[in-house]
Protein backbone atom coordinates (compact mmCIF):
# COMPACT_ATOMS: atom_id res chain seq x y z
CA UNK A 1 0.00 0.00 0.00
CA UNK A 2 3.06 2.17 0.73
CA UNK A 3 4.49 2.32 -2.75
CA UNK A 4 1.08 2.53 -4.61
CA UNK A 5 0.49 5.67 -2.28
CA UNK A 6 3.64 6.51 -3.39
CA UNK A 7 3.66 6.37 -7.20
CA UNK A 8 0.18 7.98 -7.16
CA UNK A 9 1.80 11.09 -5.57
CA UNK A 10 4.39 11.25 -8.19
CA UNK A 11 1.98 11.39 -10.88
CA UNK A 12 0.84 14.95 -10.68
CA UNK A 13 4.76 16.30 -11.14
CA UNK A 14 5.73 14.50 -14.13
CA UNK A 15 2.16 16.15 -16.35
CA UNK A 16 3.73 19.90 -14.51
CA UNK A 17 6.96 19.15 -16.14
CA UNK A 18 5.35 18.34 -19.53
CA UNK A 19 3.71 21.40 -19.16
CA UNK A 20 6.34 23.08 -18.24
CA UNK A 21 8.10 21.96 -21.24
CA UNK A 22 5.89 22.57 -23.97
CA UNK A 23 4.97 25.89 -22.61
CA UNK A 24 9.00 26.46 -23.58
CA UNK A 25 8.66 25.36 -26.98
CA UNK A 26 6.80 28.47 -28.60
CA UNK A 27 10.56 30.58 -28.32
CA UNK A 28 12.48 28.76 -30.50
CA UNK A 29 10.78 29.49 -34.31
CA UNK A 30 11.41 33.49 -33.41
CA UNK A 31 15.55 33.00 -33.29
CA UNK A 32 15.39 31.02 -36.23
CA UNK A 33 13.84 33.77 -37.76
CA UNK A 34 15.82 36.23 -36.57
CA UNK A 35 18.97 34.28 -37.60
CA UNK A 36 17.34 34.10 -41.37
CA UNK A 37 16.79 37.71 -41.81
CA UNK A 38 20.08 38.91 -40.60
CA UNK A 39 21.50 36.75 -42.96
CA UNK A 40 19.45 37.94 -45.99
CA UNK A 41 20.39 41.53 -44.91
CA UNK A 42 23.78 40.27 -45.22
CA UNK A 43 23.75 38.84 -48.53
CA UNK A 44 21.67 41.65 -49.84
CA UNK A 45 24.52 44.16 -48.90
CA UNK A 46 27.24 41.32 -50.86
CA UNK A 47 25.18 41.53 -53.75
CA UNK A 48 25.08 45.66 -53.64
CA UNK A 49 28.95 45.58 -53.49
CA UNK A 50 29.56 42.77 -55.93
CA UNK A 51 33.76 43.00 -58.01
CA UNK A 52 33.42 43.40 -61.49
CA UNK A 53 34.32 39.59 -63.60
CA UNK A 54 37.94 39.36 -64.37
CA UNK A 55 38.75 39.56 -68.34
CA UNK A 56 39.84 36.66 -70.03
CA UNK A 57 43.54 36.35 -70.76
CA UNK A 58 45.12 36.36 -74.22
CA UNK A 59 45.32 33.00 -76.27
CA UNK A 60 48.63 32.22 -76.71
CA UNK A 61 50.03 31.56 -80.03
CA UNK A 62 53.26 30.28 -82.22
CA UNK A 63 53.69 33.39 -84.42
CA UNK A 64 56.88 34.98 -86.10
CA UNK A 65 58.08 38.11 -87.89
CA UNK A 66 58.51 37.19 -91.34
CA UNK A 67 61.20 38.79 -93.75
CA UNK A 68 61.45 38.53 -97.93
CA UNK A 69 63.59 35.80 -98.86
CA UNK A 70 67.38 36.50 -99.19
CA UNK A 71 68.63 36.59 -102.97
CA UNK A 72 68.85 39.01 -105.92
CA UNK A 73 65.89 41.60 -106.13
CA UNK A 74 64.03 39.13 -103.15
CA UNK A 75 63.28 36.51 -105.50
CA UNK A 76 63.16 33.07 -104.85
CA UNK A 77 66.10 30.66 -104.20
CA UNK A 78 66.23 27.21 -104.46
CA UNK A 79 68.78 24.80 -102.21
CA UNK A 80 69.52 21.42 -102.64
CA UNK A 81 71.98 18.97 -101.24
CA UNK A 82 74.52 18.48 -103.85
CA UNK A 83 77.85 15.38 -104.61
CA UNK A 84 80.79 16.19 -106.43
CA UNK A 85 81.39 14.38 -109.92
CA UNK A 86 83.51 14.02 -112.67
CA UNK A 87 82.42 15.14 -115.33
CA UNK A 88 83.57 11.83 -117.73
CA UNK A 89 83.95 8.34 -116.28
CA UNK A 90 83.86 5.24 -118.31
CA UNK A 91 83.88 1.47 -117.40
CA UNK A 92 87.22 -0.70 -117.84
CA UNK A 93 87.18 -3.67 -119.25
CA UNK A 94 89.59 -6.16 -121.25
CA UNK A 95 88.77 -6.59 -124.91
CA UNK A 96 88.87 -9.84 -125.26
CA UNK A 97 88.41 -13.04 -122.81
CA UNK A 98 91.05 -14.61 -120.26
CA UNK A 99 91.98 -14.77 -116.73
CA UNK A 100 93.23 -12.29 -114.67
CA UNK A 101 96.80 -12.68 -113.40
CA UNK A 102 97.62 -9.59 -112.18
CA UNK A 103 96.08 -6.50 -110.87
CA UNK A 104 98.25 -3.10 -110.31
CA UNK A 105 95.93 -0.58 -108.67
CA UNK A 106 93.44 -0.77 -106.44
CA UNK A 107 90.36 1.44 -105.00
CA UNK A 108 91.25 5.33 -104.83
CA UNK A 109 94.33 4.69 -106.62
CA UNK A 110 95.31 7.73 -109.18
CA UNK A 111 96.67 6.69 -112.42
CA UNK A 112 98.06 8.77 -115.48
CA UNK A 113 97.20 7.75 -119.21
CA UNK A 114 98.80 4.80 -120.39
CA UNK A 115 99.39 3.20 -116.68
CA UNK A 116 98.91 -0.67 -117.07
CA UNK A 117 96.41 -1.64 -114.29
CA UNK A 118 95.59 -5.50 -114.91
CA UNK A 119 97.24 -8.27 -117.38
CA UNK A 120 95.64 -11.63 -118.70
CA UNK A 121 97.31 -14.78 -118.70
CA UNK A 122 99.08 -13.93 -122.26
CA UNK A 123 99.98 -17.71 -123.41
CA UNK A 124 96.99 -18.41 -125.95
CA UNK A 125 97.65 -14.80 -127.61
CA UNK A 126 101.18 -15.82 -127.72
CA UNK A 127 100.75 -18.84 -129.59
CA UNK A 128 97.89 -17.54 -131.89
CA UNK A 129 100.60 -14.66 -132.99
CA UNK A 130 103.41 -17.50 -133.85
CA UNK A 131 100.41 -19.36 -136.04
CA UNK A 132 99.87 -15.99 -137.75
CA UNK A 133 103.46 -14.92 -138.18
CA UNK A 134 104.03 -18.64 -139.63
CA UNK A 135 101.12 -18.21 -142.10
CA UNK A 136 102.45 -15.22 -143.19
CA UNK A 137 105.78 -16.37 -143.66
CA UNK A 138 104.18 -19.63 -145.91
CA UNK A 139 102.49 -16.90 -148.23
CA UNK A 140 105.74 -14.78 -148.69
CA UNK A 141 107.04 -17.82 -150.11
CA UNK A 142 104.15 -18.70 -152.28
CA UNK A 143 104.05 -14.74 -153.32
CA UNK A 144 107.42 -14.99 -154.36
CA UNK A 145 106.85 -18.50 -156.58
CA UNK A 146 103.95 -17.05 -158.32
CA UNK A 147 105.53 -14.28 -159.59
CA UNK A 148 108.70 -15.92 -161.08
CA UNK A 149 106.56 -18.39 -162.63
CA UNK A 150 104.63 -15.07 -163.82
CA UNK A 151 108.01 -13.15 -165.00
CA UNK A 152 109.19 -16.72 -166.88
CA UNK A 153 105.98 -17.35 -168.99
CA UNK A 154 105.06 -13.62 -169.57
CA UNK A 155 108.74 -13.77 -171.68
CA UNK A 156 108.22 -16.73 -173.27
CA UNK A 157 104.58 -15.58 -173.82
CA UNK A 158 105.96 -12.47 -175.92
CA UNK A 159 107.89 -15.03 -178.04
CA UNK A 160 105.22 -17.35 -178.67
CA UNK A 161 106.52 -20.19 -176.63
CA UNK A 162 103.76 -20.86 -174.40
CA UNK A 163 99.87 -20.89 -174.44
CA UNK A 164 97.42 -18.20 -174.18
CA UNK A 165 95.62 -19.60 -171.32
CA UNK A 166 98.86 -21.36 -170.11
CA UNK A 167 99.60 -17.02 -169.15
CA UNK A 168 96.20 -16.38 -167.46
CA UNK A 169 96.55 -19.10 -165.39
CA UNK A 170 99.66 -17.97 -164.68
CA UNK A 171 98.36 -14.69 -163.76
CA UNK A 172 95.24 -15.98 -162.04
CA UNK A 173 98.25 -18.22 -159.39
CA UNK A 174 99.98 -14.64 -158.59
CA UNK A 175 96.48 -13.04 -157.88
CA UNK A 176 95.76 -15.92 -155.84
CA UNK A 177 99.26 -15.80 -153.55
CA UNK A 178 99.04 -11.96 -153.23
CA UNK A 179 95.97 -11.77 -151.95
CA UNK A 180 96.72 -15.08 -149.13
CA UNK A 181 99.65 -12.60 -149.11
CA UNK A 182 97.89 -10.07 -147.50
CA UNK A 183 95.23 -12.01 -145.77
CA UNK A 184 98.20 -13.79 -143.53
CA UNK A 185 99.96 -10.16 -143.14
CA UNK A 186 96.39 -8.50 -141.90
CA UNK A 187 95.54 -12.14 -139.20
CA UNK A 188 99.18 -11.36 -138.13
CA UNK A 189 98.06 -7.45 -137.31
CA UNK A 190 95.20 -9.12 -135.97
CA UNK A 191 97.25 -11.67 -133.52
CA UNK A 192 99.50 -9.23 -132.48
CA UNK A 193 96.33 -7.05 -130.93
CA UNK A 194 95.07 -9.92 -129.60
CA UNK A 195 98.28 -10.01 -127.89
CA UNK A 196 98.19 -6.21 -126.59
CA UNK A 197 94.58 -6.88 -125.25
CA UNK A 198 95.72 -8.80 -122.64
CA UNK A 199 97.01 -5.89 -120.91
CA UNK A 200 95.28 -3.15 -119.70
CA UNK A 201 95.96 0.19 -119.86
CA UNK A 202 94.38 3.67 -118.65
CA UNK A 203 92.94 6.11 -121.55
CA UNK A 204 92.84 9.27 -119.52
CA UNK A 205 94.16 10.35 -116.07
CA UNK A 206 91.95 10.25 -113.75
CA UNK A 207 90.93 7.99 -109.89
CA UNK A 208 90.02 4.23 -109.93
CA UNK A 209 86.30 4.45 -108.28
CA UNK A 210 85.60 1.21 -108.59
CA UNK A 211 87.07 -2.59 -108.55
CA UNK A 212 84.57 -5.32 -110.22
CA UNK A 213 86.97 -7.91 -110.73
CA UNK A 214 89.59 -10.36 -108.60
CA UNK A 215 92.90 -11.58 -109.41
CA UNK A 216 92.17 -15.34 -111.03
CA UNK A 217 88.65 -14.80 -112.12
CA UNK A 218 88.07 -15.64 -115.69
CA UNK A 219 86.52 -12.46 -117.37
CA UNK A 220 84.63 -12.19 -120.47
CA UNK A 221 85.06 -9.53 -123.25
CA UNK A 222 84.01 -6.08 -121.98
CA UNK A 223 83.44 -7.35 -118.33
CA UNK A 224 83.77 -4.58 -116.21
CA UNK A 225 87.07 -4.58 -114.03
CA UNK A 226 87.60 -1.31 -113.05
CA UNK A 227 85.85 2.04 -112.62
CA UNK A 228 87.68 5.37 -113.41
CA UNK A 229 86.84 8.89 -112.99
CA UNK A 230 88.33 11.26 -115.53
CA UNK A 231 89.82 14.20 -113.95
CA UNK A 232 90.08 17.92 -115.08
CA UNK A 233 86.35 18.90 -115.24
CA UNK A 234 84.12 18.47 -111.91
CA UNK A 235 80.31 18.56 -111.58
CA UNK A 236 78.17 19.26 -109.28
CA UNK A 237 75.37 16.83 -109.36
CA UNK A 238 71.72 17.58 -107.81
CA UNK A 239 68.21 16.20 -108.53
CA UNK A 240 65.58 18.38 -108.21
CA UNK A 241 61.65 17.94 -107.98
CA UNK A 242 58.92 18.54 -110.79
CA UNK A 243 57.72 21.42 -108.93
CA UNK A 244 60.91 23.21 -108.91
CA UNK A 245 61.99 22.47 -112.26
CA UNK A 246 60.30 25.99 -113.36
CA UNK A 247 62.93 27.98 -111.41
CA UNK A 248 66.08 26.08 -112.86
CA UNK A 249 67.12 27.40 -115.98
CA UNK A 250 70.72 26.47 -117.77
CA UNK A 251 73.27 29.27 -117.09
CA UNK A 252 71.54 30.22 -113.75
CA UNK A 253 74.13 30.87 -111.08
CA UNK A 254 74.52 29.61 -107.87
CA UNK A 255 76.85 29.01 -104.43
CA UNK A 256 77.93 26.10 -103.35
CA UNK A 257 79.11 25.08 -99.65
CA UNK A 258 80.55 21.57 -98.37
CA UNK A 259 80.56 20.71 -94.63
CA UNK A 260 84.08 19.14 -95.11
CA UNK A 261 85.34 22.88 -96.22
CA UNK A 262 83.61 25.27 -93.28
CA UNK A 263 84.01 28.70 -94.09
CA UNK A 264 83.99 28.61 -97.67
CA UNK A 265 81.79 28.83 -100.83
CA UNK A 266 82.23 28.39 -104.67
CA UNK A 267 80.42 29.81 -107.76
CA UNK A 268 79.19 27.56 -110.43
CA UNK A 269 76.63 27.58 -112.88
CA UNK A 270 73.51 25.31 -114.41
CA UNK A 271 74.98 23.47 -117.16
CA UNK A 272 72.78 20.79 -117.83
CA UNK A 273 69.02 19.26 -117.03
CA UNK A 274 67.76 16.47 -117.90
CA UNK A 275 65.41 16.49 -120.41
CA UNK A 276 63.04 13.64 -118.58
CA UNK A 277 62.86 12.33 -114.90
CA UNK A 278 64.31 9.79 -113.14
CA UNK A 279 61.74 6.45 -113.61
CA UNK A 280 62.36 5.67 -109.46
CA UNK A 281 62.74 8.78 -107.67
CA UNK A 282 60.87 11.03 -110.22
CA UNK A 283 63.11 14.00 -110.38
CA UNK A 284 65.74 15.31 -112.48
CA UNK A 285 69.12 15.67 -112.46
CA UNK A 286 70.74 19.11 -112.93
CA UNK A 287 74.38 19.36 -113.16
CA UNK A 288 76.57 22.24 -112.12
CA UNK A 289 79.86 23.56 -112.91
CA UNK A 290 81.91 25.13 -110.66
CA UNK A 291 83.37 28.66 -111.62
CA UNK A 292 86.72 28.16 -110.30
CA UNK A 293 87.33 24.57 -109.61
CA UNK A 294 89.79 23.99 -107.05
CA UNK A 295 92.14 20.52 -105.74
CA UNK A 296 90.93 20.43 -102.21
CA UNK A 297 86.93 19.87 -103.82
CA UNK A 298 87.26 16.09 -103.73
CA UNK A 299 85.14 13.68 -105.80
CA UNK A 300 82.12 12.44 -103.79
CA UNK A 301 81.83 15.31 -101.64
CA UNK A 302 78.21 16.33 -100.41
CA UNK A 303 77.15 19.99 -99.46
CA UNK A 304 74.66 22.32 -100.33
CA UNK A 305 73.95 24.66 -103.39
CA UNK A 306 71.23 27.78 -103.46
CA UNK A 307 70.16 28.79 -107.13
CA UNK A 308 69.90 32.10 -107.26
CA UNK A 309 66.26 33.14 -108.60
CA UNK A 310 65.85 32.89 -112.48
CA UNK A 311 63.35 35.77 -112.70
CA UNK A 312 63.49 37.49 -109.80
CA UNK A 313 61.36 40.39 -111.42
CA UNK A 314 58.44 38.23 -112.67
CA UNK A 315 58.25 36.45 -108.71
CA UNK A 316 58.52 39.73 -106.78
CA UNK A 317 55.36 41.72 -105.62
CA UNK A 318 54.03 44.73 -105.63
CA UNK A 319 56.01 45.52 -102.61
CA UNK A 320 59.39 44.21 -103.81
CA UNK A 321 59.53 41.36 -101.33
CA UNK A 322 58.46 37.67 -101.73
CA UNK A 323 57.96 35.70 -98.46
CA UNK A 324 58.05 31.90 -97.72
CA UNK A 325 56.31 31.28 -94.71
CA UNK A 326 55.65 27.54 -93.34
CA UNK A 327 52.51 25.97 -95.13
CA UNK A 328 50.38 25.63 -91.53
CA UNK A 329 50.44 29.47 -91.49
CA UNK A 330 47.32 29.62 -94.55
CA UNK A 331 44.69 29.85 -93.59
CA UNK A 332 41.62 29.21 -96.78
CA UNK A 333 38.77 31.70 -96.15
CA UNK A 334 36.88 29.70 -98.57
CA UNK A 335 39.16 29.57 -101.94
CA UNK A 336 41.38 32.37 -100.95
CA UNK A 337 44.17 31.70 -98.88
CA UNK A 338 45.23 33.94 -95.67
CA UNK A 339 47.29 34.81 -93.08
CA UNK A 340 46.39 35.55 -89.21
CA UNK A 341 48.62 39.17 -88.64
CA UNK A 342 48.98 40.03 -85.01
CA UNK A 343 47.84 43.97 -84.75
CA UNK A 344 51.15 45.60 -82.97
CA UNK A 345 49.18 47.92 -81.11
CA UNK A 346 46.04 45.87 -78.88
CA UNK A 347 47.54 42.14 -79.70
CA UNK A 348 44.62 41.12 -81.54
CA UNK A 349 44.13 39.07 -84.69
CA UNK A 350 43.36 40.12 -88.13
CA UNK A 351 42.70 37.52 -91.11
CA UNK A 352 45.18 39.30 -94.25
CA UNK A 353 44.28 37.72 -97.44
CA UNK A 354 47.90 37.04 -99.89
CA UNK A 355 48.62 35.91 -102.66
CA UNK A 356 50.41 32.67 -103.12
CA UNK A 357 52.45 31.56 -105.76
CA UNK A 358 53.78 28.39 -105.31
CA UNK A 359 53.18 25.53 -102.65
CA UNK A 360 55.61 23.44 -101.51
CA UNK A 361 56.00 20.54 -99.25
CA UNK A 362 56.33 22.15 -95.92
CA UNK A 363 56.27 26.04 -97.24
CA UNK A 364 54.06 28.08 -98.76
CA UNK A 365 55.40 31.73 -101.55
CA UNK A 366 53.66 34.82 -100.56
CA UNK A 367 53.59 37.13 -103.03
CA UNK A 368 51.64 39.75 -101.84
CA UNK A 369 49.76 41.02 -98.64
CA UNK A 370 52.22 40.70 -95.46
CA UNK A 371 55.17 43.05 -94.98
CA UNK A 372 58.31 43.33 -93.80
CA UNK A 373 58.60 42.76 -90.19
CA UNK A 374 54.56 41.78 -89.52
CA UNK A 375 54.10 38.65 -86.99
CA UNK A 376 51.72 35.90 -88.67
CA UNK A 377 50.53 33.26 -86.59
CA UNK A 378 52.60 29.79 -88.02
CA UNK A 379 50.11 27.23 -85.87
CA UNK A 380 46.94 26.59 -85.11
CA UNK A 381 45.26 28.94 -87.77
CA UNK A 382 41.69 26.87 -87.27
CA UNK A 383 41.53 27.78 -83.71
CA UNK A 384 41.70 31.62 -83.72
CA UNK A 385 39.50 33.90 -84.76
CA UNK A 386 39.37 38.01 -85.86
CA UNK A 387 39.59 40.39 -82.84
CA UNK A 388 40.78 38.03 -80.63
CA UNK A 389 43.28 39.35 -77.67
CA UNK A 390 46.97 37.10 -78.38
CA UNK A 391 50.06 36.62 -76.62
CA UNK A 392 52.78 35.45 -79.65
CA UNK A 393 55.05 33.16 -78.83
CA UNK A 394 58.46 31.64 -80.33
CA UNK A 395 58.61 28.38 -81.90
CA UNK A 396 60.19 25.69 -79.54
CA UNK A 397 62.57 24.47 -81.78
CA UNK A 398 64.95 26.84 -83.74
CA UNK A 399 64.52 27.38 -87.11
CA UNK A 400 60.79 25.95 -86.85
CA UNK A 401 59.44 29.00 -88.63
CA UNK A 402 62.07 29.52 -90.89
CA UNK A 403 61.10 29.44 -94.57
CA UNK A 404 64.23 27.35 -95.45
Amino acid sequence: MDLLSRAASRRPARRYAVRRADARQPAAPVAATRVSAAVLCALALAACHRAPEASAPPAVVVALPVHPDSGTAGGLAVRYPVEVQARYSNTMSFRIAGKIVERNVRLGDAVHKGQIVARLDPSDSQKQLASAQSSLDAADHRLVFAKQQLDRDTAQAAQNLVATNQLEQTQDNYASALAGRDQAAAQLVVARNNLDYNTLSADHDGWITSENADTGQVVSAGQAVYGLAWSGDTDVILDAAESDLGRVVPGQSATVTFPALPGRSYAAKVREIAPSADPQSRTFRVKLTLAKPADDVRLGMTGDAVLAPAAASAQAGPAGGVFTVPSTAIFHEGRNPAVWVVRPADSTLELRAVSVSLYGDRTATVTDGIKDGEQIVLAGVHTVFAGERVKPVKPLFDGEGSAQ
